[in-house]
């Protein structure tokens, strides 16, 4: 177990360390260009020369500052490290470290609460959709699935935006109440969260708990047609016992697996969903920052993404070993 342990946390290790050297030179920029782009947005007037007139002294002090700490012209090696080290720290700056730190941590909860909404609506349908195998509840369970599986996500979320400004008068967008939107922790902002989550968790949810139900049917419909099976059948345990103690467990192996995989599916997904419906996520950090040529913010928003991957990805290897034990002796 703790060799299965280790050798899983070298891998995700250096996992995130080929994630983030990925990350830093996908984004990379052409010389000048991010330079260029602060300076027209924040100060309103083009580095360089324009229409044959100097610029002015400030704006060549501001230049040479900002290509002092941005200049592609340094060593790939040590501009990486640097940005790694910051990206680690969640230091951006005065102006985005604070919005990153809470904006990872909206990301994580409501990644954890897409997956919980999966896993309990996914798990009890997908049993109840085998055992009913070919009937009415099972041919209604596949083709609400398969609804689920091709309406968009950001389809989704407009059609709830409409039906609550329509319909009630209030809009479903956003995480938090306005009074709770810079507070501090308390079990009032908690409540207030939970009361908004449900929304985009049903949004970011409504794919994968389709694909998760069905694999778990699939899966349990197999392990129902072994012989273990049979035999207990015929010694007279009860349906609802058999189901339960063995094929449901051996069934988990692989909509466990397959769960540790849902988090990437929801992190790209939320970016569009994000927008959609204004949550305070990493998704429209991620937008802005290519939108506005901020290369190195998107290169930290991705390696941040790529870390939760492979955080979720470890979670569930671990919850894999723990409900079966043949995956411990195997590995």
């Amino acid at each position: 177990m703790i060799a299965f342990l280790v050798r899983r946390t070298l891998t995700a290790v250096l996992s995130i360390a080929a994630i983030s050297v990925v990350s830093f030179l996908v984004v990379q920029p052409r010389s000048g260009d991010s330079v260029n782009t602060y300076i027209e947005q924040m100060v309103g007037v083009r580095a360089g020369t324009s229409a044959g007139t100097e610029a002015a002294p400030y704006d060549r002090t501001l230049e040479e500052l900002l290509r002092i700490e941005y200049d592609v012209r340094r060593p790939v090696v040590v501009r990486y490290a640097d940005w790694a080290w910051d990206a680690l720290q969640l230091n951006y700056g005065v102006r985005f470290s604070t919005v990153m730190r809470h904006r990872l941590l909206n990301t994580v909860l409501l990644a954890l609460g897409t997956i919980a909404f999966t896993w309990v609506l996914a798990f009890p349908i997908g049993i109840y959709s085998a055992v009913r195998h070919n009937t009415s509840p099972d041919y209604a369970v596949t083709f609400v699935g398969f609804l689920g599986l091709a309406i968009p996500d950001f389809l989704l979320a407009l059609v709830l935006l409409w039906i609550g400004i329509a319909w009630f008068g209030i809009s479903v967008g956003g995480l938090y109440s306005p009074d709770y939107l810079d507070a501090r922790w308390s079990i009032g902002r908690v409540v207030d969260l939970l009361s908004h989550l449900w929304i985009p968790a049903l949004v970011l949810g409504t794919a994968g708990t389709a694909a998760l139900v069905r694999i778990m049917r699939n899966n349990l419909l197999d392990e129902l047609g072994k012989p273990y099976v049979a035999a207990a059948r015929a010694r007279g345990v009860s349906e609802w016992r058999l189901v339960l103690k063995y094929p449901v467990r051996m069934a988990l192996n692989p909509f466990v697996s397959t769960a540790g995989y849902m988090l990437p599916f929801l992190l790209s997904g939320s970016v569009v969903v994000s927008v959609v419906l204004s949550l305070p996520t990493l998704g429209p950090v991620l937008l802005d920052a290519f939108l506005n040529n901020r290369p190195f913010l998107a290169a930290a928003v991705v390696f941040w993404l790529g870390v939760l991957t492979v955080v979720g990805t470890f979670i569930s290897d671990i919850l894999l070993i723990w409900l079966d034990p043949r995956v411990r002796l195997e590995s």
